[in-house]
Order: structure tokens, then sequence, then C-alpha cells
């Protein structure tokens, strides 16, 4: 059975520990997470710890007897998705599926072609997606979510910049990426990218890949982008 994973501010060391708050309400009323169940720790910053339930107080505290501590490594390649606004109904999916694939930055950007505008409001909602999308994929570190429209710091160091586009004559599964450690990717909204978009990520040396022979929508593309970036490196390596 999955442990269910809760978010923690520092991830506790070996030995007794309670988890209280709304975490602990999550696990004791909505989860009923009983004596005996194991449980994971993660402060999003890459500290992890796995112990087993020895108690509940009330409806909002578990107790934990904690068994093991690990720091989890960022993830080799790091990518950084610049992914235009969905319409506003699919933004949280967006979120959910990037943090599920493993982006370790979300860049909110309104291109060109956007239906959708930036809404301040949307930032905590964001957020909580992703929050939530690591907890259920028990990810030791939560994607950073930068302030919309951030492209040239988001473009600032990077090894390799991709852009998904449908007139790209160069499959991204023909990349070769075995030398890149930090990925920018390019997501563009369902109208695609405008011609200046195109010769702006073009200047800084981006280049335009296939993602395949189908045109996915903006809020499921980036999921199958990081997928395929993710079994051609050591992303999705599973240590033995």
């Amino acid at each position: 059975m999955t442990a269910a994973t809760f978010m923690v501010n520092v991830a506790p060391a070996p030995g007794p520990f309670t988890l209280s708050g709304p975490e602990g309400r999550h696990a004791v009323t909505v989860k009923r997470i009983g004596p005996g169940e194991i449980v994971m720790l993660a402060d999003g910053h890459g500290g992890r710890s796995v112990g087993t339930v020895t108690a509940t107080q009330g409806k909002d505290v578990l107790h934990v007897d904690v068994t093991s501590r690990e720091e989890v490594p960022p993830p080799n390649p790091q990518v950084t998705v610049i992914q235009a606004l969905p319409k506003s109904e699919r933004q949280e999916l967006t979120v959910d599926l990037l943090t599920q694939g493993g982006a370790d930055v979300i860049v909110p950007w309104e291109a060109e072609r956007c239906i959708a505008k930036w809404q301040p409001k949307k930032a905590k909602k964001w957020e909580n997606a992703a929050v939530a999308a690591a907890k259920q994929s028990r990810r030791a570190r939560l994607p950073l979510i930068t302030k919309p429209n951030a492209l040239d710091e988001a473009l600032d160091g990077v090894d390799l910049v991709l852009v998904l586009h449908e007139e790209a004559s160069v499959p991204l599964a023909e990349v070769d990426l075995s030398q890149v450690r930090r990925i920018a990717l390019v997501i563009g909204p369902e109208g695609g990218l405008s011609p200046a978009e195109v010769e702006r990520f073009r200047a800084a040396g981006a280049r335009p890949v296939l993602l395949g022979p189908e045109v996915l929508r903006t809020a499921t593309a980036g999921f199958a982008a990081l997928a395929a970036i993710g079994v051609q490196t050591s992303r999705w390596l599973v240590e033995s």
C-alpha cells in the first residue's frame, strides 16, 4: 500500500514526531490514518522522513515514530516549464500534471494567443494544486511557481531551451540530453505561438521540437514532454 505523504516545515529526524494543524486534520479526519500505518513526511525542499503512526489524538493530531530521514537530491537535469495560461478551468489540472511530471520550476506565461489572462488570485490556487500533486506523487521537492511572465529569469543560465512547436521538424526524442543540466521547456497556448514569440525564443538559442504526430492541449503537453525527458535522462532512474 502506498504510504500517505504529508507536508511539514522540516522533515523530522528519527524519533517521536507529532503532526498537527491542517495536515494533521487531513491525516486523521480525511485520510483516516490510524496506528500501525506508514506515512511519509516531506518538507518540500528535499527532506523526506518515513515513520509509523503510533496514535491519534482528537481530530487533528497524529503521533508518529519516525524511523528514517533522507535528503533527496535535485533531479538531473532540472526542468523549468514556461507554461502558457490554459483556460481558467484547466489551470489547476495543468499545474497538477506538471508537478506529477517532475517540473522543478513553473512559469505562468500570458502568451499572445492566450484566451485566459493572469489573475493574482490564481497564484494561491496554483501553489495549492502543486502541493496536492506533490503529496499524491510523493515528491520531496515542491516545484517553484514564479511570478507570471518571468521569461528572462527563466531563460537565464539554462543549457537548452526547447519549444514545443507543431511546425518543428526535429522530434523531442531525437534531441541529445546527455550533457544537459538545466532545461527550459516552452509550452505554447491552444492557438499556438506567434511568429514573434518563436523568434524571441530562437534568439535565446531555443530549439523548436515536435512532441509527436498529434497536437496536445496546452494543459497536457507539458506532462507528455516531461515524460519524454524523463525516459531519456536519469530523472526517472530508480536506484536499486
